[in-house]
């Protein structure tokens, strides 16, 4: 996989990806951007956040399981001292559907440990958790 960005003046960059999607990106305003795109920081959150969401719709699919709604949430500490890189992550998984605990907890753990290529690109800790219809499930698997 190879792509390039371009500079587009000030803090800016724009590129298209391989698949042909537009990405913007700048700095915020206090940096001396203008806050004209996402930060790198926020692309690479959703980028971790869609790696493994895309996973687990495929993994439950596969297992013959509908999932009716999905959404990731996910939060990134950061250090204090350049390079700033992040420490930690969370991940939340909140799904919706007549979805069983143990095959949920498969996926997720099939998505960690093998497929998503994003988590296994990182160097950070990172934690996880999940809720099926509004009932939290276990922590950190």
């Amino acid at each position: 996989m190879k792509t390039m960005i371009t500079w587009t003046g000030e803090l800016a960059f724009s590129g298209t990806t391989p698949s042909g999607h537009e990405i913007k990106m700048d700095a915020a305003e206090e940096a001396g951007g203008k806050n004209s795109g996402a930060r790198p920081t926020e692309l690479l959150l959703h980028s971790l956040a869609g790696c493994t969401g895309i996973d687990i719709v495929m993994i439950l699919k596969k297992m013959r399981f509908e999932t009716k709604a999905f959404q990731i949430e996910i939060e990134g500490a950061r250090s204090e001292n350049h390079p700033k890189r992040f420490t930690d992550f969370h991940i939340h998984y909140l799904l919706e559907g007549d979805l069983p605990e143990d095959k949920v907890v498969r996926a997720i753990q099939l998505s960690k440990n093998t497929y998503c290529s994003v988590y296994h690109s990182l160097n950070a800790n990172i934690k996880i958790s999940y809720s099926i219809n509004g009932v939290k499930g276990k922590q950190d698997i």
